[in-house]
């Protein structure tokens, strides 16, 4: 059984000026969201914009500048997460298009970074989750089963307390309810309902030890449909109870 595509990546937005020269062990995508950056990449000279990004392999040499106005996501990757297919074929061909579906995902997360609506824990979930998806769409145009998984699991741990049910996250991850159970089996060894009550037991479980909400509050912003179904759970995975789970951890601060 293989774990689900994980890539442990930084994010940032940036903006160039000047033209400034770097080298660095991590690879790097650059890919605009507003105006344009001139880039070189090993001698190989491109233009950026919001409609072409460009993939920097590690320790490449590259410069860049940019006029007022430019803002790009930057995704810097470590040399192990270089293992995904995708690196492969972006390293042979640096300057990338960007399609409608990569276009979306870009613009898609330069909004989520920058947002504030959701905790800054939630939205780092959710935008590590969306890079597998992103690279596969950059390389192969379609993007892998197991990255749409990826994709659905970070979304589903960024907001656990959404209404979701076993067929929203097959919508979500567009494939089939089938589809979807045989995807859980193989990479996660379980059903989506029982991953999806996991997740909410954890959401409520971390609410319970850090914050000083009503437990029925507790129970619905974690998805559960009140106090006695939160009660019912704990006591089934953990063995206790909301009440003795929320002491016990204060007694460990």
């Amino acid at each position: 059984m293989q774990a689900p595509i994980s890539l442990s990546v930084d994010l940032a937005i940036r903006s160039y000026g000047a033209t400034s020269g770097d080298r660095h062990d991590f690879a790097q995508l650059v890919l605009p969201l507003a105006g344009e950056v001139q880039i070189d990449i090993e001698g190989r000279a491109g233009r950026l914009d919001p409609l072409h990004g460009a993939f920097v392999p590690p320790s490449a040499w590259h410069a860049q500048s940019g006029a007022h106005g430019n803002r790009s996501l930057i995704v810097d990757i470590a040399r192990g997460a270089l293992a995904h297919d995708a690196f492969a074929r972006l390293a042979d061909q640096p300057f990338t298009p960007l399609g409608a579906g990569a276009r979306k995902l870009v613009e898609y997360m330069g909004v989520m970074h920058a947002s504030e609506t959701m905790p800054q824990p939630a939205r780092t979930t959710l935008l590590q989750g969306w890079i597998p998806l992103l690279l596969d769409t950059l390389a192969f145009d379609t993007p892998q089963p197991r990255s749409r998984l990826a994709a659905l699991l970070a979304q589903v741990q960024a907001q656990p307390g959404l209404a979701w049910s076993t067929a929203s996250m097959a919508d979500a991850a567009r494939m089939s309810v089938s589809r979807l159970h045989a995807l859980f089996r193989e990479e996660l060894d379980t059903s989506p309902h029982a991953w999806l009550l996991q997740q909410r037991i954890e959401a409520a479980c971390r609410e319970l030890a850090g914050g000083n909400r009503p437990i029925a509050e507790v129970a619905l912003r974690a998805g559960f449909s009140d106090q006695s179904a939160l009660n019912r759970a704990l006591r089934r995975h953990r063995d206790t109870t909301p009440a003795a789970w929320r002491r016990g951890a204060r007694a460990h601060d």
